[in-house]
């Protein structure tokens, strides 16, 4: 008896050290959630040390100078720092920049894209290193976007500066009614184009002449042609529209941003028109609110445009570039704006008008 006994009590204590040297096993290899915390946090990178390669499709695009601008004030506000190239408008420059930076070592990409249908291959490539990359001003196509779970987007609702520049013209005609020259009710037009299948183009062009219809008017397309953002172009390519239409024909003039709308202005001057004599004026309307353009509205020369937020789509992209990189949750908190479907931010455009252009102006 004394045996079994002696047997029990020997099998429990071995069965009571075998289940202290499990629990001491479990304690030892399972970090806490502080611990875990402090870990990570240890492991992302601070602001300071986080670099952000930025391509920009062309340089002396006077919007997206603005843009630069404000990212590279918004870098230095963070503490990180940016490498931006101009991709002289060639795409096949822009994927060489892109290839560099990643052999660089960026923490980040911020790609303005030269084509936004090639925004895809970029995408791989960032992929591939998991590497966040933002896009900005010009919007990849959908399925791009959905590919990669670090890839975002910052920019506007084109069409909603198409509708704001068409309300612009519509508002201008109800309130002066010789505008309509010939007195048909129609408002005969000329409309300066961005490049070919820009969606800004493509929305701005659509949607400013459903405004206009919208307000109760007719519209007729006179001519239409692309000026591809640039001023020189669309000066051109006004003295064409001049030529072939005549001046007593145009009665408004559309252009898809504000380089455009100024180049406009500069074929009109050429003929007298917008110089301050009110017997010799077309009402021109642009998009961005440039400070040329806000210049042109102080004179009376350029009727108006649409503030596209540069300095907001500017510290958005570098916001999110950061924040990515230090590995945070894009949100309204690391972005500083509202994210839509955790990937846009969508900054919107403010109407610009004789009545409040003063305080745009810097």
């Amino acid at each position: 008896m004394k045996k079994i006994v002696a047997l029990v009590l020997a099998t429990m204590m071995m069965a009571s050290a075998a289940v202290g040297c499990s629990s001491n096993t479990t304690t030892s290899t399972a970090p806490s959630a502080a611990a875990s915390k402090a870990a990570d946090s240890a492991a992302a990178p601070a602001a300071g040390d986080v670099s952000v390669g930025v391509c920009i499709y062309k340089f002396d695009d006077t919007f997206m100078t603005g843009v630069r601008n404000n990212m590279d004030t918004q870098a230095k506000t963070l503490g990180a720092k940016l490498d931006i190239v101009d991709s002289q408008n060639k795409q096949p420059t822009q994927n060489e920049q892109v290839d560099t930076f990643i052999t660089k070592g960026v923490s980040a990409l911020a790609v303005n894209a030269v084509d936004r249908t090639a925004a895809g291959p970029i995408v791989e490539k960032a992929k591939a290193k998991s590497l966040p990359i933002v896009f900005l001003n010009r919007e990849p196509e959908a399925d791009v976007m959905k590919g990669y779970d670090k890839v975002w987007y910052v920019g506007a609702k084109a069409e909603q500066s198409g509708t704001m520049s068409g309300e612009i013209i519509a508002d201008y005609f109800k309130a002066n009614k010789t505008a309509d020259k010939n007195g048909d009710g129609t408002i005969q037009y000329v409309m300066l184009q961005g490049e070919p299948g820009h969606q800004d183009a493509t929305l701005r062009t659509k949607y400013s002449v459903e405004a206009i219809e919208a307000a109760g008017f007719k519209t007729q397309k006179l001519a239409a042609d692309t000026a591809m953002w640039d001023k020189v172009k669309a000066t051109d390519l006004m003295n064409t529209f001049i030529s072939s239409q005549g001046l007593d024909k145009i009665e408004a003039v559309l252009a898809n941003n504000d380089d455009m709308a100024l180049g406009a202005i500069e074929a009109l001057k050429a003929q007298g028109y917008n110089k301050g004599d009110k017997t010799k004026y077309i009402p021109v309307v642009g998009v961005d609110a440039t400070s040329p353009a806000l210049a042109a509205m102080a004179d009376g020369s350029l009727l108006g445009t649409v503030l596209n937020d540069a300095e907001n789509q500017g510290k958005a992209t570098v916001n999110i570039a950061v924040a990515a990189a230090q590995g945070k949750t894009i949100d309204k908190t690391s972005a500083g704006y509202d994210v839509t479907d955790g990937k846009y931010v969508w900054i919107p455009y403010v109407k610009v008008t004789a009545e409040n252009y003063k305080q745009f102006q810097k």
